[in-house]
């Protein structure tokens, strides 16, 4: 048990310090073109709290949805695992908020803002998609996961970041949609529960799992884009 928080605060560690770099780049490359933070959308407003929590809601029913349709093709359960601390939750649900700040900054702040500004909505949120979907294939995802699983969530946090000009709603839908599947079993480790498949079916329940996602994901992109929609992506 020792050994294992020792590992994941160590990730934790990681996790931190990559985001505190890359927010010390994204200070100097706003420097550089001379902007402001407020133009990237780093600067909270009086609307980012409740965008922020609202997200996190969000993106939560939207793992917990994804479980309940994978339950209802059935050859799938979850069993709760009862062996479980504070502690075993409290140390993933810090560490997606880590990971999730560290990529809303690294794709959503600067380097999306910056292109939208320069060639536009459409193109920017393409070019940041294909650079999200290269990173998880790099850290060894597959490229049907990273293109129908990282590219589609790419365009979900990405719209939601041009139409609220901020990063509070998609940081909230980002981090919760992780952690949610992290309870789920979804994360390839038991969570809060652990995901059980039928023997033989692993593939079924996968392709199930992944038109599942991409329904949601498509609900959640149209229903920010309906929500916004007196909100333009372009500045």
């Amino acid at each position: 048990m020792t050994q294992n928080i020792s590992a994941n605060i160590s990730d934790h560690i990681s996790i931190l310090s990559a985001t505190v770099l890359t927010f010390i780049l994204i200070l100097l490359f706003v420097k550089w073109e001379k902007l402001k933070l407020n133009d990237i959308g780093i600067i909270p407003d009086k609307h980012s709290i409740f965008r922020f929590l609202s997200g996190y809601a969000i993106g939560f029913c939207m793992a917990i949805s994804q479980a309940l349709i994978v339950i209802a093709f059935g050859h799938f359960q979850l069993k709760f695992v009862s062996q479980i601390s504070l502690i075993d939750i409290l140390l993933p649900f810090i560490l997606y908020l880590l990971v999730a700040c560290r990529e809303e900054l690294a794709f959503r702040a600067y380097p999306l803002r910056s292109l939208n500004i320069s060639i536009g909505s459409l193109l920017a949120l393409t070019i940041i998609t294909i650079i999200f979907i290269l990173e998880h294939v790099a850290g060894g995802m597959t490229w049907k996961m990273a293109i129908l699983g990282s590219g589609i969530g790419a365009v979900l946090f990405g719209v939601s970041a041009l139409k609220t000009k901020g990063l509070a709603l998609s940081f909230g839908l980002h981090s919760a949609w992780n952690f949610g599947q992290w309870i789920f079993g979804f994360k390839s480790k038991p969570g809060l529960w652990e995901a059980i498949v039928d023997k033989g079916y692993e593939s079924k329940v996968e392709d199930v799992g992944l038109l599942a996602f991409i329904f949601i994901m498509g609900v959640a992109i149209t229903g920010i884009c309906f929500y916004y929609r007196k909100n333009h992506l372009s500045e």
